[in-house]
């Protein structure tokens, strides 16, 4: 779709197409399973006060797994739109520079040192760990001139997340606990409970909300420094804020359901095809699109071997890392 069509259909239209898609998917996911079920019983479940061994399942575990697969694809899709902004880089993606390594390093770490921290203490060592990682990533980038090239950020973060994950491993391996470390960083989420997510959804939501709220300066923010401090920006609070955000949203998905690469490079890419470059659309319809797509490759990881599960992880890899590179042969431009 070039940019003349683009602008040819109204925002407003595609948003709505985003939604009913996001719909569809959410049905379907909510109906298909291990489990026989239909739509009729997940209508019965949602919407009226029916009981019944069915009912139960898709309320206790098919329903919290499905906001979590939402929650967390609007998050990493969200955030890496916001570091190809930030970073005017196209390969850009939460898993490849440093921010899931570096809460995965922090989550062992904490199940090391820290046994009985509740999952409100995971989740803060998430945050912290992921503001590490993607600091060490940019603090190696800088120490050579030059600017933060596509390739040089890509490299940095490929040598930090190796480090990040082989302290994670270690840990694991010195304490005993490669077993629940690996159990929860396998990129899943299965057996997510109400508990869990009233933990983490709020810290989601609110970096989703300051990401739409920052959207026009990370506009700004992505046609060049010169532009935005031209037209009154305050570049370094923007930045500041925008990177909290990132952190906020990145470490709150590792704490949720452990790693999850290539959601955060793949969904802006597509999302930029249908709505354009103005960071305003891309972000909200971003947050709707990555739902839509972990709820798919949710679905199909408890559909397609059924009754056994295929990581999630997996499923997204198998697709995003041809996505990857793809982008990586057309330059970062292969939708725009």
């Amino acid at each position: 779709m070039n940019s003349d069509q683009r602008r040819s259909i109204p925002f407003g239209y595609k948003f709505i197409g985003g939604l009913v898609f996001f719909v569809a998917m959410f049905a379907v996911a909510m109906a298909l399973g291990a489990a026989n079920t239909s739509l009729k019983d997940v209508w019965q479940a949602l919407a009226t006060d029916a009981v019944g061994e069915k009912i139960s399942l898709i309320r206790e575990i098919r329903l919290p797994r499905e906001i979590a697969a939402i929650f967390v694809g609007a998050a990493l899709a969200v955030s890496g739109a916001i570091m190809q902004g930030m970073t005017r880089n196209p390969l850009a993606d939460p898993g490849l520079l440093g921010l899931t390594a570096g809460a995965n390093a922090a989550l062992a770490v904490t199940m090391a040192f820290v046994p009985s921290a509740g999952y409100f203490g995971i989740m803060i060592a998430c945050f912290i760990g992921a503001a590490v990682g993607t600091g060490l990533v940019f603090g190696i980038v800088a120490m050579k001139k030059g600017g933060f090239s596509p390739l040089r950020l890509v490299l940095a973060g490929a040598a930090v997340s190796a480090f990040l994950y082989a302290i994670a491993e270690g840990v694991g391996l010195a304490f005993k606990i490669s077993k629940d470390v690996s159990m929860w960083t396998a990129g899943g989420i299965i057996g997510t409970s109400w508990g869990q997510l009233q933990v983490i959804v709020p810290f989601i939501t609110v970096g989703l909300i300051v990401s739409v709220a920052l959207s026009r300066q990370l506009t700004i923010l992505s046609m060049s420094e010169e532009v935005a401090v031209g037209l009154g920006q305050n570049t370094a609070r923007v930045k500041a804020v925008l990177f909290i955000v990132m952190i906020l949203l990145a470490g709150a998905s590792v704490a949720l359901v452990g790693n999850m690469t290539f959601i955060g490079l793949m969904i802006p890419h597509i999302v930029r095809a249908i709505v354009g470059t103005d960071y305003r659309y891309v972000v909200p319809m971003s947050a709707v699109t990555g739902g839509s797509f972990m709820l798919l490759a949710d679905t199909l990881g408890r559909t397609i071997n059924s009754p056994y599960e295929t990581p999630v992880a997996a499923i997204v890899a198998l697709v995003g890392l041809p996505f990857f590179l793809f982008i990586v042969h057309k330059g970062g431009k292969a939708f725009t």
